[in-house]
């Protein structure tokens, strides 16, 4: 059976951030993600882990200022400078907390871009990434890329995991893999088994939630137990983030989560 991560950003916010991580371990979890920390002291947020016995599967970088439109720095001209110290920041959250997985968000286009813009910003893409790789090679830190719905995240720079696998293999640093989220590859183009089949050795994280409404994985259309058998058969050894809305409630929406445990 795979192992499961609960999503701080949203599971468990019927409490403050720095509750979630006993109420995560009273539940069940031996691992919890969470996107952005850094409104909180790194010190407090060492202390909710630890107190709570947790392992930190994956954080995110710094995106940038999402009430603007930001959905991360790492394709965006003349911001290089923000994405270095975000990088930089961040590592110091992950080395602190034991994190092994960084997610370094791509970015948006314009809605007028063109091929050449485009073009452009993925050329900054690459060395943003490789800049992040070589901060993160030190302490056995993993960088993270994930395509994205257009549908959530209209106009994001990745949304297939050909594309980002092709952006893995360009940059070609090992320590660069690729997040496939379940919800957004579903969501933009399905099939799901063949997918992982063929990028299983350079999928360094999985997330799920329910398609088409991004709630509880055991509802919607994707036959989740098939994938944890596969998973399984594949012999996947990382976290499954489980990174959804609950529909009434974290613990009401948990019996899927029991279901797998027998309890």
């Amino acid at each position: 059976m795979p192992r499961f991560a609960a999503n701080l950003s949203y599971l468990f916010t019927e409490v403050p951030f720095l509750e979630r991580f006993a109420e995560a371990a009273h539940a069940g979890f031996r691992a919890v993600e969470f996107a952005f920390p850094y409104a909180y002291p790194l010190k407090d947020v060492a202390a909710a882990q630890r107190e709570a016995g947790l392992e930190i599967a994956l954080i995110n970088a710094p995106p940038g200022d999402l009430e603007a439109g930001d959905r991360g720095l790492a394709s965006l001209p003349g911001r290089e400078h923000e994405f270095a110290a975000g990088i930089a920041n961040a590592l110091q959250y992950a080395k602190a907390l034991g994190c092994r997985r960084l997610h370094v968000m791509a970015g948006v286009l314009p809605a007028d871009a063109d091929v050449g813009e485009r073009e452009r910003r993925l050329r900054i893409y690459l060395r943003s990434l490789r800049h992040a790789c070589t901060e993160a090679a030190g302490p056995g830190i993993t960088i993270l890329i994930e395509p994205l719905n257009p549908r959530d995240t209209p106009g994001y720079l990745l949304t297939t995991q050909a594309e980002a696998h092709a952006i893995r293999s360009e940059v070609g640093a090992p320590n660069l893999a690729v997040q496939m989220d379940l919800y957004h590859a579903q969501i933009v183009e399905g099939d799901l088994t063949v997918k992982l089949r063929r990028w299983m050795p350079h999928i360094g994280h999985i997330q799920i939630a329910g398609v088409p409404d991004r709630g509880e994985p055991d509802a919607g259309e994707v036959n989740y137990a098939h994938i944890f058998r596969l998973l399984d058969e594949l012999r996947y050894e990382g976290w499954v983030g489980c990174e959804y809305r609950p529909a009434r409630g974290t613990t009401e929406g948990l019996a899927w989560f029991y279901r797998l445990l027998g309890r």
